[in-house]
């Protein structure tokens, strides 16, 4: 079963970027085509709802052993044998430990010392020039689980159904030198295994993901510090990516900056590779497109729990000062009393966006906000436009019933009017209340206030 192939060195001379040699390796997980996971019978299916398709092996429940799945083995064999690799007799498995909440079991159960494919080639061509690409190892290793963000804001939902699912991660030697080149092969790698039917190749649902390795360096230097481009899923983007961290690199080094090993995403949006935004990069964005003031941006950026809530609000209302204000105020205080986070506040970022719409368009008071905050403090599924109506919140807007009430307070008032007028501005603050007091507390303070002002003035 074993099959051999000369170490072979690129086949052509490297091109330049602006003086600099680009180095490229990938890393690419191919989910094999077998119907179970590597070690339980649990299904690898596609699409089922979320923590259905997990079960006491993959959580490493105690008690539980794993056991081999052969058919993931013989796919593993086959990918060798294709490229001329050496099939190693003998193989091991290991426990890789690191403690993220999508891998249930603390570690995760890979090869290392021992792979299953050892060496080997992939060849192609780019334009009509041959080139080969050098494996280091293909080795057979589980699946973590999914981390969902997306839909739970101020929280992350877990779904193992992928915990377990067999991968064969077949890694490179750093021989290509460009963006085109490193595509050619991805694409050539791509076609080898959905070929021999070990894996569907599905990268939109992530059975074939890549990871690119890419540094720069000048001709004749060693080889520079990499950064590592995670999870691409598609050709397109995968040259979009390593175009943009070539540039980037050759952009730093140029400046006298040094390249630091990292980590990173690519978002096809902004067409660039970016880590997760820090702390202090988020506050900077939130005062520049918020027009927050820079102790605001601060302390909504305090985790990243509070930032997204902030943010979704924000967005959803289009009020982000109002919505920093009520976070840092109303909300904070209620967590405070319970010394509760805000991933425990039973108010969603929507429901604080419409309870913020409905202050704007004058609906109601700030004081009937906070009323019908407390209705939503303690039934959280309850909507802000049923608890306004419900409790009779809505503020009173009609100008001819409100001047009825100012011109009767005043008439009901003249010394309060007097004073007024003589220069006593305390006197207003006392005409104020005993109209919100006729309007039962619905009249809109910013229209009493102007329609007493303009009274007491003629």
């Amino acid at each position: 079963m074993n099959a051999t192939v000369q170490e072979k060195k690129p086949a052509s001379k490297s091109l330049l970027v602006q003086g600099y040699e680009v180095v490229i390796g990938f890393e690419t997980h191919a989910q094999l085509s077998t119907q179970s996971k590597i070690f339980s019978r649990a299904s690898t299916a596609f699409g089922a709802e979320p923590n259905t398709q997990a079960c006491a092996v993959d959580l490493a429940l105690p008690g539980t052993l794993p056991v081999m799945n052969k058919g993931a083995v013989e796919r593993a064999i086959e990918f060798g044998l294709a490229v001329g690799s050496h099939i190693a007799p003998r193989s091991i498995f290991a426990r890789k430990n690191y403690f993220y909440p999508d891998l249930p079991k603390g570690y995760q159960i890979s090869q290392f010392e021992i792979p299953v494919v050892q060496g080997g080639a992939v060849e192609f061509y780019l334009g009509d020039e041959k080139k080969s690409v050098r494996l280091v190892r293909a080795h057979l290793e589980e699946d973590a689980g999914k981390s969902l963000h997306e839909d739970f804001i101020g929280q992350t939902g877990i779904d193992l159904n992928r915990a377990g699912t067999p991968l064969l991660e077949i890694v490179t030697e750093p021989d290509m030198r460009s963006s085109a080149e490193a595509v050619a092969y991805a694409k050539e790698l791509h076609k080898i295994v959905t070929w021999i039917g070990i894996c569907d190749g599905n990268m939109q649902e992530g059975s074939f993901r890549c990871d690119a390795n890419v540094s720069v360096r000048k001709p004749g230097e060693p080889l520079g510090t990499r950064r590592e481009i995670k999870n691409l899923n598609s050709f397109k983007f995968m040259q979009q990516a390593i175009d943009f961290e070539i540039r980037w690199q050759i952009e730093e080094l140029e400046d006298g900056r040094a390249i630091q090993q990292a980590t990173v995403l690519f978002n096809p949006d902004t067409g660039e590779t970016s880590m997760t935004e820090l702390p202090r990069v988020m506050a900077a964005r939130f005062a520049a497109d918020y027009g927050l003031s820079d102790y605001d941006a601060t302390q909504l950026t305090q985790s990243r729990e509070v930032a997204a809530y902030f943010e979704a609000a924000a967005q959803a209302c289009g009020q982000p000062k109002l919505v920093g204000n009520w976070i840092m105020g109303e909300v904070s205080r209620r967590l405070n009393a319970t010394e509760a986070g805000i991933s425990a506040c039973p108010v969603s970022p929507s429901q604080l966006a419409q309870l913020i719409t409905r202050i704007q368009d004058s609906t109601i008071s700030n004081n009937a906000a906070r009323q019908v905050m407390d209705v939503l403090w303690t039934e959280p599924a309850s909507a802000v436009d049923v608890i306004i109506e419900a409790k009779g919140l809505k503020q009173m807007n009609d100008t001819g019933a409100l001047e009825k009430i100012v011109d009767s307070v005043l008439a009901a008032n003249p010394k309060n009017v007097e004073e007024y007028r003589a220069g006593n501005t305390k006197a207003l603050n006392a005409l104020v209340g005993q109209i919100m007091k006729g309007s039962q507390g619905k009249a809109n303070p910013q229209q009493v206030n102007d329609l007493l002002r303009q009274k007491l003035a003629s």
